[in-house]
Parts: C-alpha cells; structure tokens; sequence
C-alpha cells in the first residue's frame, strides 16, 4: 500500500495531474478523497488482520466515518459502508461538507456495486454523484466494468464510462480494454488500451501500454511497462518505458523502478529512480525506506545525472493491546538551498486503537514552516465499526 507522502504530493496536488479528468471528480473532491484514502485503506487492511468469526454479521456489513480537519479547507466527512447479498457487494462512499449553518451537507456520492456473475466473470458499475444548483443529488458518471478469465487462464477487462451531458444523458467519453495472458515460461503480458472521443464522432485510441512481467529465479520479479501515444499523423509511438526489479528475501523487500521518457529530441532518457526496501525485526517492527532520485532538482539546472530529491522513511509498530502505530519521516531538498541536500520537512503519525465496536483512527500532518518549525496542518480521525478478531501475544 502506498503511503499518504507518496499519493498526494507535500504541496497538496496529486502525483496524477490528469486524474480530475479522468475521474470526472472535481479537483476539491479529488484532493479530500486522496487525504482521507490513507484512513480507509489502513483501518481495512487492520480489521481484516485476521479470519472474521462465523456467523459475524459485521464482517460483511460495516461503516467507517473519517472526519477531515485541513488548513485552508473546510472540515469534511466521509463516510464508507459495505455490504454484502448473496453474489452482490455495494460500497458507498459519502463527501459532506460544512455549511454555513454548522451542519454537514452532501457534496458528493460514490456507490460501487459488485456482482459475481459466474465463477469467471465479475461485473463492477461505479456511479458517480454530485449535486445540483437546488443541491438535489445528481448523475455524474457512471462506469461499468466486467472481468472475465479465460479458461486458459487468461484474462480481460473492459471499462466504459459515460459523463452526464447538459440535459443529464449519459454519453459514452471513455473506453479500455486491458487483456492479459501468458508468453512463455513465467513471463506475462499485459496490453491496455484507452479509447477517448475524437473529432469525427466515435471514440478512437488515445493511449496504449504493454507491460511484460517475469518471474525470475531467487524470488525475483522483473517487469517493463512501455507507453505509447499517437504522434498526431496516426501512429503510436513510444513516450514511457517503466522498469521495476523486486527482490524478497526472507522477510526483506527491494524494489527499483527506472523511468525513462522522450526528450524533446526525440530519445528515450532515465528521468527518475525509485528504490525502496522493507525490513521486519524479530520484535515485529516494520521499517520501509522510499528514495526517490530524479533529473529535475528544483533551483538548479540540469547537469545528466540523477540527484535525490526525497526519501520517506515509514516505521510501523503493534503495541501489547493492538494499537498500531505508524510513524513517518518525509526528507525533501531545500527550494531555498538546493545544493545543501535533504531536510526534514514533513511528519505524520498514525495510531490505530482497536476496541470491542471497531477500530478508531487518528492521522497527523505536521509541515515545516519558513521559521523551521513544523506546524500541525492536518489532524483526521476515522473510526470503523468492523471488529478485528486480533490475537495479542503478552509474552
């Protein structure tokens, strides 16, 4: 799982510049969604640390609620349920805001509906909702989504999204198709194609991917992931090439992913670097250290070579009552003094406290100021009532 640091950059924009568009989400709703992501991911992951017990209604119907208080941005609250009937699961997702009146109004609803059709084949629709001039609620988007594995093992994916127009009709803006199948002895491909509205009516190929992926011996996996884009006369020609190694031995992980992109001359050239590795000591604590190395520094000019611009160093602790803790460091280089290397410039820390009706979450952002001192810009809390059944060793 990817680190809050990691998704949403320090200065608030996300990594992703163009997901507002392809979301159809609101730039606001975006960034609230990305804060609070942290939460819900990490409380589910925790309540599901272990098999729920039989006949446990809750382990199949749950809330969590996450109140968001940000610097600069209204105290918002999201609420998640899930449940499940039969093949059918639906999880909704609720953005409130606050009013001028102090109470919380809708601003927008997400519902995903899973259907199990057969055992090969899952169908997903993802509706999106927002809010009118009167603040009725209203259709957005909607998504639909089915995957299908082949009896030969193989797999595809097919996702069509449609925007409600000015008179609220569904139009189709969106269609992918991602197939996925094996090549040889341990080595997978995966193709992924995006088709987007083009001048002439319809809707044609916009962007194109191939990843190839390998298991390799001594629990190594290699894989290349190559991006195509039309060049304007047709043709698709190759803008990314994403190259990631992981090594896992015992209980230690290394990942490295090289990035390479086309210049402005036409060739490919390495643009960025991440490494990263996992550790867990004989007392449980889990240490993860991200680097992340790139051509561009900022108040510098390019000189060829890679130079480290951050590293998150992320370590994860359970307490004697199944508390967890997480603790992160986030170095950056200094705008101010670029050459003076990494500082620390970003803290957060989170703590998840089980309890007999849920797990209760809190998630702090303290950010260094111009005077040094780190102020706390971010306080979230979040609680779940899905009850972990965690064994606790009082040795």
């Amino acid at each position: 799982m990817n680190t809050y640091a990691e998704r949403v950059c320090i200065d608030g924009h996300p990594e992703n510049h163009c997901c507002c568009a392809s979301t159809g989400l609101r730039p606001r709703a975006v960034l609230l969604l990305g804060i609070a992501a942290y939460l819900f991911l990490t409380l589910t992951a925790f309540a599901q640390t272990t098999e729920p017990t039989k006949n446990d209604d809750r382990s199949k119907s749950w809330t969590t609620t996450a109140d968001i208080k940000t610097n600069h941005v209204n105290p918002t609250r999201i609420i998640e349920s899930h449940s499940e009937n039969g093949n059918r699961t639906l999880d909704k997702e609720s953005v409130q805001i606050l009013g001028r009146d102090g109470h919380y109004e809708a601003y927008q609803d997400i519902e995903k509906e899973t259907v199990q059709v057969d055992a090969n084949t899952v169908r997903i629709t993802t509706r999106t909702f927002g809010r009118d001039v009167n603040r009725e609620k209203s259709l957005v988007q909607v998504t639909e989504e089915q995957k299908r594995i082949l009896p030969s093992g193989e797999s595809k994916v097919e996702r069509l999204t449609s925007d409600t127009d000015v008179n609220g009709k569904l139009k189709l803006v969106q269609h992918e198709i991602v197939e996925t199948k094996r090549i040889g002895k341990n080595l997978e491909e995966t193709n992924t194609t995006v088709m987007l509205p083009s001048t002439n009516g319809g809707l044609t190929p916009a962007y194109k991917s191939r990843e190839l992926r390998k298991q390799a011996a001594d629990g190594v996996v290699e894989s290349e992931t190559t991006t195509l884009l039309p060049d304007g006369e047709g043709r698709f020609q190759v803008v990314e090439t994403r190259k990631n190694t992981t090594r896992q031995e015992g209980k230690e992980r290394s990942t490295e992913e090289r990035i390479s992109r086309l210049d402005s001359v036409g060739k490919l050239g390495e643009v960025s670097r991440v490494a990263s590795k996992e550790s867990e000591s004989t007392s449980g604590e889990k240490l993860n250290t991200v680097e992340t190395y790139s051509l561009n520094v900022t108040g510098t000019s390019q000189d060829g070579n890679l130079h480290l611009v951050q590293r998150t160093t992320t370590k994860q602790r359970t307490g004697l009552t199944g508390e967890q803790v997480t603790e992160q460091k986030v170095e950056q280089i200094n705008r101010d003094d670029p050459n003076s290397g990494l500082r620390l410039s970003v803290l957060i820390n989170d703590t998840m406290q089980p309890g007999p009706s849920g797990v209760q979450a809190t998630h702090t952002v303290r950010m260094r100021d111009p005077n040094g001192n780190f102020d706390v810009v971010s306080v979230d809390t979040a609680k779940s009532d899905r009850v972990p059944t965690i064994q606790i060793d009082k040795k």
